[in-house]
């Protein structure tokens, strides 16, 4: 079988971080992933050749075929980088990788899984929304994210003056961003080691 010359746009809901429709069509969670297989196997998406840790310690090869899996990762994490902020989101994939290690290591029913699977579930309140991207040639690109909890500001972003961002409350953060390498710097010249 070929990979097709064309790409492919595919739109995806999500509602509380859990998949709800593809292209418009409303689907449980197992017809989604077997709808994002058949198309995500037509596009050579998710084909994975990996060294891996196993739980016992030793290392072993792992080539794997998850197209539905990884579109999913993928639309997901687009929807989530555009409602959490910065810190949420690198607590959240901190999390979600122990999850995963969590469930890997025979787990589930331990009283960890059940705290960091919480803290998942939380962060997921506000990832509601729709994704949109193009298959093409085993690539997922991004076509647009929108959500009624996005935390991103045009007007911001641009760093236009305004009423939230005054470019002169720029020049007090980063004196005190960078004030501990500057103490950093000065010791290291204060003993000589800077010069090294």
């Amino acid at each position: 079988m070929s990979i097709p010359d064309e790409a492919e746009y595919v739109t995806m809901t999500f509602e509380k971080g859990v998949p709800k429709s593809v292209n418009g069509v409303e689907m449980k969670v197992s017809d989604i992933i077997r709808k994002l297989n058949e198309l995500g196997g037509k596009h050579g998406i998710g084909i994975c050749d990996i060294v891996e840790n196993r739980v016992v310690g030793m290392k072993s090869r792992g080539v794997y075929e998850t197209p539905g899996g990884t579109i999913l990762y993928e639309a997901h994490q687009q929807l989530e980088e555009l409602v959490l902020d910065r810190a949420t989101y690198e607590v959240k994939e901190e999390m979600g990788n122990k999850l995963s290690q969590i469930v890997y290591e025979g787990k589930w029913f331990t009283p960890l899984r059940e705290a960091v699977q919480a803290f998942v579930e939380s962060t997921q309140r506000y990832v509601t929304g729709e994704v949109k991207f193009k298959l093409y040639k085993g690539n997922i690109i991004k076509a647009g994210t929108t959500s009624p909890y996005s935390l991103y500001s045009e007007s911001l972003a641009s760093f236009t003056t305004g009423d939230l961002y005054d470019h002169h409350d720029a020049d007090g953060f980063i004196n005190l961003f960078g004030l501990p390498l500057k103490v950093r710097a000065m010791k290291m010249q204060e003993t000589g080691e800077l010069s090294k």
